[in-house]
């Protein structure tokens, strides 16, 4: 299961989530459904600050579909591992660079951690494009504290007391600071927010360094490529501009996201929503 699993009941809207809760940016990059009947909780919380270069925020998702029908899920993930807490499917996952869609039924609820790109590096024995849309158990990276932390977890009452619980597992293991790792995410950042960054070629001049090495960097740090990074960030600007639901200058858009012409565009999107974008604009 990805963070940004919906746009749901926001984290201020708990009595628990006023000054001692912590809110990251907006969630982007969610895919439009209907809505549907049902109670959800949907909480993002940026971390304690001496673990702001390994964790990007906590998430926390919790349904009650009881007596209604199930409800679709998608998401164009991040350039970000996570380790998702479910009872029966717990795991560290890498980047996942399709669309990713998931089905609530029932009742149910899951916490997660998304690293900031880089942070997880230290806590690997090998390069993150390994992890690319692969997964992994806990255990085989932090040991039997794996499964301490995740009873901890299940057994908290509040979104306070989880992310209480997760700061204090990563405080003890914050690893000493990368200035590649640092170096990755902080082109990662640039790349999200600043759309003049169209190409691999503009990464490269701007921060110095030749597209291999960039590509050897993202490949160590981030598990994905930069044109990949730089093509989801693009489909993420897009989506928050549908989401205006103004008329939409599909030509204009595609050369404002940095692309060739319009059609690689709409290849793009479809590719990926699995929609052309003006049916998606339409439909929702």
């Amino acid at each position: 299961m990805q963070a940004d699993i919906g746009k749901t009941r926001q984290a201020d809207s708990s009595p628990e989530t006023a000054d001692s809760v912590r809110a990251p940016g907006k969630a982007r990059g969610i895919l439009r459904h209907a809505p549907g009947p049902g109670v959800f909780h949907h909480a993002r919380i940026a971390p304690a600050p001496p673990l702001a270069g390994v964790v990007q925020h906590f998430w926390i998702v919790r349904w009650d579909l009881e007596g209604s029908p199930p409800q679709v899920r998608e998401t164009l993930p991040h350039p970000n591992v996570h380790w998702v807490f479910e009872p029966g499917l717990t795991r560290i996952q890498g980047v996942h660079t399709g669309r990713f869609t998931r089905v609530l039924e029932g009742r149910g609820g899951v916490f997660g951690v998304k690293f900031r790109p880089g942070g997880f590096r230290a806590y690997l024995d090998k390069p993150l494009s390994a992890l690319r849309d692969a997964s992994l158990d806990g255990a085989a990276v932090f040991g039997a504290e794996a499964a301490v932390l995740e009873a901890e977890l299940f057994a908290a009452r509040s979104d306070a007391e989880q992310v209480a619980a997760a700061e204090r597992f990563f405080l003890a293991r914050l690893p000493p600071a990368d200035p590649e790792a640092l170096r990755a995410g902080e082109i990662v950042d640039a790349i999200a927010s600043d759309l003049s960054i169209g190409r691999v070629e503009q990464a490269s001049e701007r921060w110095r360094i030749g597209a291999r090495s960039l590509q050897r960097l993202f490949n160590e740090y981030v598990g994905v490529g930069p044109k990949w990074v730089i093509n989801r960030y693009r489909l993420h600007e897009a989506l928050e501009r549908l989401a205006e639901g103004i008329e939409v200058d599909w030509a204009q858009l595609a050369l404002d996201l940095g692309y060739f012409d319009q059609a690689h565009f709409i290849r793009d999107f479809k590719a990926l929503v699995g929609r052309p974008p003006a049916d998606y604009a339409r439909r929702g």
